[in-house]
């Protein structure tokens, strides 16, 4: 029997600016943040990501803790979704520049 554990997300408030470049620099937690602006909500597996499980792992929880995306429980996994009008509400247009620099 799998168990989801809650996991905690910080406050809008608490969002920060640092935590937020941190978690936007590595190419992969990158990529995750374009597929969830550009398909919406998506489970960790069907992101396939060029890297191990356990690695894919430390990616969604730095961009959880940074503020960047929040993960729900749904069934025996989690759904991923971008928190960006609390982004957009810390720093307006910050994560719409950082992605349209990414298509160019």
């Amino acid at each position: 029997m799998s168990t989801v554990r809650t996991l905690r997300h910080p406050a809008r408030k608490d969002i920060n600016l640092p935590g937020v470049l941190y978690a936007l620099s590595d190419p992969i937690r990158l990529d995750i943040v374009k597929s969830l602006s550009a398909n919406g909500a998506q489970a960790c597996g069907t992101l396939n990501l060029p890297v191990s499980k356990s690695t894919a792992t430390h990616h969604f929880r730095v961009l959880r803790e940074a503020g960047v995306i929040y993960m729900e429980p749904a069934g025996a996994r989690y759904l991923n979704s971008l928190r960006k009008s609390d982004l957009d509400a810390r720093f307006p247009g910050l994560l719409d520049a950082i992605l349209a620099a990414q298509k160019k």
